[in-house]
């Protein structure tokens, strides 16, 4: 860890540092591709904007001294109600990849899920964490859903995502001005040899992860799917991408255990609300009856603080630890995850809350 930090000069002192240090170190098509948002990136700015807007009423005279951060995510006690969001090719940020930022989540004693399109295999990624939820995007191959679905439970996975909100990818802008295609020697690892082969094509005013996905994921993923896939697997299953009070209640009708508020990062439908903004309802409208988790914007402590306060059960935190990990490794990966600890437990001890369940009895308001 000390190689790094000396490398990288001053140590970051918040999460949100490890942005300029990623940026020092990525090819700027690389920066752009996990940066960037879908059209005008208005949905991506929304996201922090919102974040930046919900203000939180602390309690006070609770005589609260030294918080506990566990929470309660799937059946399971956590150090954090903080997940590691599915990202896809992360050997793009760093040679060890996936393994890097599951091995420091699993140190961390928090969830890491693991991406269809993760450029180590599932297996591997499985054995370097602790609690690993795989993350599913619907192909149009059924026979590989099911297969993929029977690799990671093998592997010992212990959650089942299905992301909802890609029937194609969001037209990015940055990754189509810059012609976009992932490496060579980063391949999309559990699926077959082969079926990534459009990702590696650069064509100029192309991006080549979108005519992959084109190619190999279903547009027509539909509830009819999500009942199969529930009825096909033993293990909790969460559906991400849910910003309609609606499909929450329809998700949950169709026996999802948990849903993720989600607009992939702002970086599918520009123009969607952000997540803070939308996840009230979605709690309203699902109650008691399954776990609400907030993606899309997290960048500290206080962020998942908010995330509570608003009424969800924890969250999941993508780009920062993205940052982290291109900064430095695995070692790179548990320093930021270890600021995001103390920025949370000081949110709590400054909020009044001897818990993360008390931070869900917090309320909130507007900051103009």
């Amino acid at each position: 860890m000390a190689e790094w930090l000396s490398r990288n000069g001053r140590p970051p002192a918040a999460l949100a540092d490890f942005a300029d240090l990623a940026r020092a170190e990525l090819p700027p098509q690389v920066w752009d591709f996990v940066a960037g948002g879908s059209g005008a990136e208005t949905t991506l700015a929304a996201n922090r904007r919102a974040l930046d807007r919900t203000g939180v009423l602390p309690r006070v005279l609770g005589g609260v001294q030294t918080p506990s951060t566990d929470a309660r995510l799937l059946g399971a006690v956590h150090a954090l109600p903080v997940a590691v969001a599915p990202m896809a090719y992360q050997r793009l940020l760093h040679p060890d990849g996936e393994v890097a930022l599951a091995s420091a989540a699993g140190a961390t004693g928090i969830p890491y899920v693991a991406s269809t399109l993760g450029s180590i295999p599932i297996e591997r990624v499985a054995r370097a964490g602790g609690d690993v939820w795989f993350q599913l995007y619907w192909l149009r191959d059924r026979g590989l859903v099911a297969d993929l679905l029977d690799r990671a439970e093998a592997a010992g996975c212990t959650a089942v995502m299905l992301t909802v909100d890609v029937p194609i990818l969001g037209r990015r802008l940055r990754d189509v001005r810059n012609s976009f295609a992932i490496p060579a020697d980063v391949v999309a690892a559990n699926l077959p040899t082969g079926r990534d082969s459009l990702a590696h094509a650069a064509t100029p005013g192309v991006s080549a992860v979108a005519a992959h996905t084109g190619a190999v994921f279903a547009p027509t993923v539909s509830w009819d799917d999500l009942e199969w896939l529930r009825e096909r697997t033993s293990v909790p299953l969460v559906v991400k991408g849910v910003l309609d009070p609606r499909d929450a209640a329809r998700a949950v009708a169709a026996g999802a255990d948990a849903v993720v508020v989600s607009n992939h990062g702002g970086r599918q439908l520009d123009g969607a609300p952000a997540t803070a903004t939308a996840l009230p309802a979605v709690v309203d409208a699902v109650g008691d009856q399954c776990e609400v988790l907030l993606d899309s914007g997290v960048r500290g402590g206080m962020d998942v603080l908010r995330a509570l306060a608003l009424g969800a059960h924890g969250v999941l935190v993508g780009r920062p630890l993205l940052w982290a990990l291109a900064a430095g490794g695995r070692a790179g990966a548990e320093t930021a995850l270890s600021l995001l600890t103390d920025e949370f437990r000081d949110a709590l001890t400054l909020a009044g809350c001897a818990d993360s369940a008390a931070a869900r009895q917090l309320r909130t308001t507007t900051v103009e």
